[in-house]
């Protein structure tokens, strides 16, 4: 489902389950110490899926220490991107000679909770959720929105050095599985240019919204589309 939605520039890997703590390195370990299980379980996972991804790429198992912002921290010539809920434990990650950055996101396919759509939608992407409902009424574009700003946001991150804020961004959806996001805001200097937007896709299963943006290196071009992605737990890469 992930390498649905990435470019086959990217590595990838997915996990259904828990693997358990021993996956961590000591430092990995140590940053979640003093967390709940939960928390500890989703960060072992993602640390798993990564190195399970890296691996793909030809890059030995390493510590993937974390930022003041809890953003991982790839070894030198990567980026990526990790995401986590219900049932899905998810990783991406690309050499940057490739992609200068990508961003992932999974979601439950449920509504959003109580209010929480009007605390991340302007008003604008409001009017095209309710129209995108008529013509896809299977979807919770709510949710799908949140995720789609959540993988804008991870990509954006690396990049910006900054937050970016629900508000930032507007986003439009097409029903084919793509979206757009144009940036509120002054976007970070990239490769001699000004960042002005994202591009991503989205797809769903009866469980999972997912989402993912990227940035092309110059000269790469804008990537074809990935072949369905290969059952769950299994890591993943272009061929």
């Amino acid at each position: 489902m992930i390498g649905a939605v990435l470019p086959p520039e990217a590595s990838w890997a997915t996990l259904d389950h828990d693997p358990g703590p021993d996956v961590l390195f000591p430092a990995e370990a140590a940053l979640v110490a003093d967390s709940v299980a939960s928390r500890r379980a989703e960060f072992a996972a993602g640390r798993h899926c990564a190195r399970l991804a890296l691996a793909r790429l030809g890059v030995p198992p390493v510590e993937i220490p974390a930022g003041p912002r809890g953003e991982p921290r790839w070894p030198d010539g990567i980026v990526g991107s990790l995401t986590h809920c219900a049932g899905l434990r998810a990783a991406a990650v690309a050499r940057r000679a490739d992609l200068r950055s990508v961003g992932i996101d999974a979601e439950p396919h449920a509504p959003l909770p109580e209010g929480v759509r009007d605390a991340i939608a302007l008003p604008e992407e409001a009017a095209h959720l309710r129209d995108l409902r008529r013509e896809r009424p299977d979807v919770h574009w709510d949710r799908l929105l949140f995720s789609a700003k959540e993988s804008v946001y991870k990509a954006w991150f690396p990049l910006a050095g900054r937050m970016l804020g629900f508000d930032e961004a507007h986003l439009a959806f097409a029903p084919d599985g793509r979206f757009t996001a144009r940036l509120l805001v002054p976007g970070p200097h990239v490769d001699g240019r000004t960042l002005t937007g994202f591009t991503g896709r989205w797809t769903i299963t009866p469980h999972h919204v997912v989402t993912s943006v990227h940035v092309p290196a110059p000269g790469t071009g804008e990537t074809r589309d990935r072949p369905p992605s290969p059952p769950s737990a299994t890591p993943g890469s272009a061929p």
